[in-house]
């Protein structure tokens, strides 16, 4: 088992995290505005497939990892609390690269983040509660007070989380100049807090990558890699267009890992902080390389659909709300063909 025998964050590199989470989720809500909430009612087929993977299926795939790869208590239950994450606004990036439905992805990320509210201390609850009972038994039978999963500081940091996100989204209703300012600066900050935990961890816990077992590690990668495939496939079992499907892939598998990080530092105590700290540490460093392989992979396979669909768009705004592009056979391959009709009605939903 991994033992962390001293804190993996000091006071200070934890105030200073809690800093960069703020900026984050400041940023965050400078991207979001009413109309993507709005947005999120005019598409309900992809939002409701994207939520049931989302808060369906992503917690589920944790748990199967956590279970099978038979992680100690506090890293399974990490595990469990990334797959229980809203998506993040890295998702839209990723999306537009993938060329996938940016408009779906942001409504999911918009709509998710409010409903993490209730879904995270809920799915927690519901799928952590084992890993809880075993860390329980463990401290008492040491002599220790008795572990419980603390549903409500669960529930306050979030609440806490989503004050800069609502601050953020007033920056952006009334200047959209700074807004895109801390947007930018967000965005930047996601990659200065993956790049701080770790120079962190290596300087104070240099044996701590040497002494983290493979399991971990494999936990921390896959849980994005299955959620990516486990999303798509999701997605194209009901047959929503393939820019759909990428979008809520993405979503899927790329989680708001600054959300984890202030769930952990404001809801748990030592030792357990830092044992569960590690472990979405990895994922968000992880992440970053299999969302970059996917989304290539995507960028290449989505071209001719992604074509149809913009050349749709412009032909829509030439020629009238009722032209639809004739399209001949040999232009369009099969596997594209039985989407025509919906890559279609998007085109037709995306000019409203």
């Amino acid at each position: 088992m991994m033992e962390i025998d001293r804190e993996l964050l000091n006071a200070g590199e934890q105030a200073l995290l809690a800093v960069m989470i703020l900026i984050i989720m400041f940023g965050m809500g400078a991207s979001l505005t009413p109309r993507d909430f709005r947005e999120a009612l005019h598409r309900p087929k992809g939002m409701a497939i994207g939520f049931l993977s989302q808060f369906g299926l992503m917690p589920v795939i944790a748990l199967g990892l956590a279970l099978l790869l038979r992680l100690p208590p506090p890293q399974a239950i990490a595990l469990v609390l990334v797959g229980c994450l809203p998506g993040g606004t890295t998702s839209n990036m990723f999306a537009y690269f993938a060329r996938g439905s940016v408009a779906l992805s942001i409504s999911m990320t918009a709509a998710s983040t409010l409903l993490a509210l209730v879904f995270v201390p809920a799915l927690l609850n519901l799928y952590a509660s084992g890993f809880a009972a075993r860390i329980d038994a463990e401290m008492l039978a040491e002599g220790a007070e008795g572990f419980v999963i603390p549903h409500v500081n669960i529930i306050v940091s979030l609440l806490l989380v989503l004050v800069p996100v609502a601050a953020g989204m007033v920056l952006r209703r009334f200047s959209p100049d700074w807004a895109k300012t801390a947007e930018d600066t967000a965005a930047f900050m996601g990659i200065v807090v993956i790049l701080f935990l770790i120079a962190s961890v290596t300087i104070r816990h240099g044996g701590l990558f040497l002494q983290t077992p493979g399991s971990v590690y494999i936990a921390a990668l896959g849980v994005s890699l299955a959620g990516f495939l486990f999303g798509y496939g999701f997605a194209a079992l009901w047959r929503v267009e393939p820019r759909q499907q990428r979008a809520i892939s993405l979503e899927t598998g790329i989680q708001n890992t600054p959300i984890a990080f202030a769930v952990i530092l404001l809801s748990f105590e030592e030792p357990l902080r830092s044992q569960m700290l590690w472990l979405p540490i990895l994922y968000a460093t992880s992440v970053v390389i299999t969302s970059s392989v996917v989304t290539l992979y995507f960028r290449r396979t989505g071209r001719i659909d992604d074509e149809i669909y913009r050349n749709s768009r412009v032909h829509r705004r030439l020629f009238g709300a009722d032209y639809r592009t004739p399209y001949p056979e040999a232009v369009v391959p099969a596997n594209l063909k039985r989407h025509l009709p919906r890559i279609h009605a998007e085109v037709v939903e995306r000019s409203r």
